[in-house]
């Protein structure tokens, strides 16, 4: 399911473009856009969708670290110097 604080058709987009644009950079809300009653795009303000995409990037990064610290508890992790050294052999380093 989609959230959006708002949603509008859209063909009442392309007439009011302008007056939409301006509530999008005010919110930074996303909006739904409805082509026969169903959503089909989802239109943001560019500085609030970069803001979306970073926070993305930060959770992905976090998980990552998470799952490395448990993967080090659970002993599954090798040594540094012997993972350099296997690259060095692998990739002429």
């Amino acid at each position: 399911m989609i959230k959006a604080t708002g949603i509008d058709s859209l063909t009442n987009f392309q007439k009011n473009a302008k007056a939409f644009i301006a509530g999008l950079e005010k919110t930074k809300e996303p909006m739904v856009l409805t082509v026969n009653g169903k959503a089909k795009l989802v239109v943001q303000d560019a500085e609030a969708y970069q803001a979306m995409l970073d926070e993305l990037e930060r959770n992905r990064f976090l998980d990552a670290v998470r799952q490395g610290l448990k993967e080090s508890d659970q002993g599954l992790g090798r040594p540094a110097n012997a993972v350099y050294e296997e690259m060095k052999a692998k990739y002429g380093l």
